[in-house]
């Protein structure tokens, strides 16, 4: 049972900026990311109106550090 919640982060995350990786490939395979100010949302460029994810500013951070620093590469 939805709470209402949910439909008021979902119409927030709508009204977000979204921004597509330059290092997208022409095949759609890519993630979009917005930015509020505390926080960074992500979803998928082949489906905007599916699921989203929402994570604090500083795990984003850290996260693309991480990456910058090679942590996840294989």
């Amino acid at each position: 049972m939805k709470t209402g919640k949910e439909d008021t982060v979902a119409t927030e995350l709508s009204r977000l900026s979204w921004h597509k990786s330059s290092r997208s490939s022409m095949q759609a395979n890519c993630v979009e990311v917005a930015f509020d100010g505390q926080a960074v949302a992500t979803r998928d460029s082949k489906d905007p109106h599916g699921g989203k994810l929402a994570f604090s500013a500083a795990s984003w951070t850290s996260f693309i550090e991480c990456l910058r620093a090679g942590r996840f590469d294989a």
